[in-house]
């Protein structure tokens, strides 16, 4: 048995969900392709797969497998490409997380562009909005926002990002615009459910008053909901400029207390440390270095 063309054999019927896909991605005949598979159970003396008519199902022994058997691929492929054309081309499937707001308003032209410098390079582009494992889940790449922890895996800085304070002129003329932070106890706070609380703790505290009725805030897990909210005259939100600073531009939005903006956080590029980086990670790490500018063009409102 090939044990490297047994284990591609796998991964690709794991990737792909069926024998039929996978044959096809790799030119051979299904029953060779499960051939592989049944091989590599033997030989590991574990069921990988469960087999029915309609899907196929890991086993717990095949998802530990999958992941590493993944790795091993990437790299022997990484270590190929690195002799074959000494690290100047990048090619495979790049896989990224990035979070839901930032990556539907900034990422789809970043895309376009990486694509048409890098042809042999895919895309795998997987949104959410939480701290994904990336060494467990699979990913070559997350794009976090945040003040960087300490941490075992690498990250590049990318772009700062900024939080504003911010709710609708007819809302304030309404409401009252508030001077100070204690002020925002009066307030209809649009809160962002993953807000980091050492983000703005002027701000927030201001709405954590005593006083508060917070059964009237809106709370939501995504931020263009709660812009968009705002623009309705909801209330105030403290969002990024990466979501606001369109409607602020046009005037849809007026920024609160701006004496008590919040210090900057940073969009970063995380992934795992490798001895022998991936050139598809190399080449994306690169390229998105410096792309959205300085300061990023969604800041340039004012």
């Amino acid at each position: 048995m090939d044990r490297i063309e047994a284990m591609r054999a796998f991964v690709t019927v794991v990737n792909e969900g069926s024998f039929t896909s996978a044959a096809d991605r790799l030119a051979m005949s299904p029953q060779l392709a499960s051939k592989y598979v049944s091989q590599l159970e033997q030989h590991l003396g574990v069921r990988l797969l469960n087999r029915t008519t309609r899907k196929l199902h890991l086993t717990e022994a095949g998802a530990r497998y999958h992941q590493h058997a993944q790795q091993v691929l990437d790299d022997i492929d990484d270590i190929e490409n690195q002799l074959g054309d000494l690290q100047t081309q990048a090619r495979g499937l790049l896989r990224i997380s990035a979070p839901v707001s930032f990556a539907t308003r900034h990422m789809a032209q970043l895309l376009s562009d990486f694509q048409s410098a890098h042809p042999d390079v895919g895309i795998d582009l997987q949104l959410n909005d939480r701290k994904v494992d990336i060494v467990e889940e699979g990913f070559d790449i997350a794009l976090r926002i945040g003040h960087l922890k300490s941490s075992s895996l690498i990250a590049r800085r990318i772009a700062p990002v900024r939080l504003v304070l911010c709710a609708s002129p007819d809302y304030l003329a309404q409401q009252g615009t508030p001077m100070h932070p204690d002020d925002l106890q009066h307030h209809r706070y649009l809160r962002y459910s993953y807000m980091d609380p050492e983000a703005s703790p002027a701000l927030l505290k201001g709405f954590q008053g005593s006083a508060r009725d917070s059964s009237r805030d809106m709370i939501s897990n995504n931020g263009d909901v709660l812009v968009a909210a705002a623009i309705a005259g909801a209330g105030i939100a403290l969002q990024p400029t990466f979501i606001s600073g369109a409607a602020i531009k046009k005037g849809a939005l007026q920024i609160v207390l701006p004496d008590y903006e919040p210090e900057p956080m940073s969009l970063y590029a995380v992934y795992a440390h490798r001895q022998l980086l991936a050139s598809k990670v190399r080449s994306f790490i690169d390229f998105i270095d410096g792309y959205f500018g300085e300061p990023p063009y969604w800041d340039r409102f004012e």
